[in-house]
């Protein structure tokens, strides 16, 4: 298995790659937003992305998206194919698009925003904290990349102040660039977390019922 920098040579995979992040947005019935062929193409190409393979087999990706003229940098489209799940492959990937964010933007701030537990542990052990969506980039292009979400009417009724995701960031100059370790993560915090996330699913549920 190799994880690389991304170039136009590995387009070929735009397709699956697409397919296979709309597939796990319909498995795990969150809000993932679509991506299309072009777009990802365009992350290879400018050398903005990574892929995992095993020889020819696309097993995952993520690409880097900038905002607000580069102040703001973030880590997108995080998947795995099912071939290649429950073997630490996301936590891997996520660790070298990072890097990669890092050494090409190293004066911007590093966010994210997901509805998924594993990736918020992910985002905490490599320094990232929680914030609020005012924190966050405020480039419309940004939020508008949310709209094919199934999450979008919340986003929109609160005026781009919350939603069932949750919003992390990483700041060069108030982190530390020494990657933490998990055991030293504040347990505070991630049981803040996990409470806040299981409290709007609940809320959810209900709504929908």
């Amino acid at each position: 298995m190799e994880i690389i920098i991304a170039d136009k040579s590995h387009s070929i995979y735009a397709d699956i790659i697409c397919q296979t992040i709309e597939q796990a947005a319909q498995v795990r019935g969150t809000g993932i937003a679509k991506r299309q062929p072009d777009y990802i193409i365009t992350k290879m190409q400018n050398g903005n992305a990574v892929i995992a393979l095993e020889g020819n087999r696309f097993a995952g990706f993520c690409y880097i998206e900038a905002w607000s003229h580069g102040k703001f940098v973030a880590n997108s489209g995080l998947i795995v194919h099912p071939d290649f799940r429950n073997q630490g492959l996301a936590k891997k990937i996520k660790k070298v698009i990072f890097d990669h964010s890092r050494a090409k933007f190293p004066n911007s701030k590093v966010f994210s925003i997901t509805t998924g537990l594993a990736v918020m542990k992910m985002n905490s052990e490599l320094g990232y904290k929680p914030v609020t969506f005012s924190e966050l980039t405020d480039d419309q292009s940004f939020w508008k990349g949310c709209q094919t979400c199934k999450n979008f009417d919340v986003l929109t009724r609160t005026e781009q102040k919350m939603c069932l995701c949750t919003g992390m960031l990483y700041e060069p100059d108030k982190t530390d660039d020494t990657i933490p370790k998990e055991k030293n993560i504040d347990k505070k915090v991630w049981t803040r977390l996990k409470n806040i996330k299981q409290s709007m699913f609940l809320k959810q549920e209900k709504n929908e019922k």
